[in-house]
Parts: structure tokens; C-alpha cells; sequence
């Protein structure tokens, strides 16, 4: 049987080019396809497009920065769901910051909208997000 994980669901979609090259850059893909369980808040490529001009080439060449920004989406060892986010008010990811969990208006997660939630994958599920999300450690890039 054909396991779909994390990474492997997001290739399928066909919307996370960006995602999945920094993904593959940063040596983090394969992480991503162990047991886990996850959960990814994945930018769309729509979403790296509004960053700055340069910004996505800069962080592919600076490799410590593209692990922190693609650290700061992954919950390691937790499987939240859109019912499950409902109860909380933030979450500690897996660079080690907070995300701020705001369900007042629709799911924000920071400053980004959670567009599709409840992405499955075999070990674990990802919600799409419309803005590229920066840990504060970075300041603004």
C-alpha cells in the first residue's frame, strides 16, 4: 500500500512548488516523510509571491534562515485538527516559537487566513495558508 505522507500529499496538490523546493533545499523533505504524526500550516506558492522581490531567492541561499521559516510551520508529534485548533489560542512549533491561534474570524494562524484546513496525509495533516509566515527570530525579510 502507497503511503501519502506530509510531503507527498503536498506534491500531489499540485499548489506547493515553492514549499517543496525549500523543503528539499533545506534537507527537511525527508523528515517530513517519517511516522510522525504532524501538522504543516503549508504556504501556497500565491503566498510566496507576495513576498518581496529576491526573498525566496535569499532564503534558498542561506540555509540556516530556510530552516528556521520552514521550521516555524511544523507541530511535531501532534495531529491538530480544525475542530482540535478551535480550542487552542496558540501552539509551540517545531523551531521553537509560538503561533497564535485566532478563531474569532475564520482561522488565522499570525498573520495568515487558513484557507483549506484538515489536509490529510498518512502521518499527519496541513492546513493551507495564504501568507508566508516569518519567525520573529528572523526579523522581517
Amino acid at each position: 500500500m502507497t503511503r501519502h505522507h506530509v510531503v507527498d500529499t503536498a506534491i500531489n496538490a499540485g499548489c506547493f512548488a515553492n514549499l517543496v523546493t525549500a523543503l528539499n533545499v533545506a534537507s527537511l523533505a525527508e523528515g517530513l516523510k517519517a511516522e510522525g504524526p504532524f501538522t504543516v500550516f503549508a504556504p501556497t506558492d500565491e503566498a510566496f509571491s507576495k513576498l518581496p522581490l529576491g526573498t525566496v531567492k535569499a532564503l534558498l541561499e542561506n540555509i540556516p534562515d530556510l530552516i528556521k521559516v520552514l521550521t516555524y510551520y511544523v507541530i511535531l508529534d501532534q495531529k491538530i485538527t480544525a475542530a482540535e485548533i478551535g480550542k487552542t489560542h496558540s501552539v509551540t512549533t517545531s523551531e521553537g516559537s509560538t503561533l497564535t491561534i485566532n478563531t474569532s474570524d475564520g482561522v488565522k494562524v499570525n498573520d495568515s487566513n487558513v484557507v483549506t484546513p484538515d489536509v490529510e496525509a498518512d502521518n499527519g495533516v496541513f492546513h493551507i495558508i495564504d501568507t508566508v509566515l516569518i519567525p520573529e527570530s528572523l526579523g522581517s525579510i
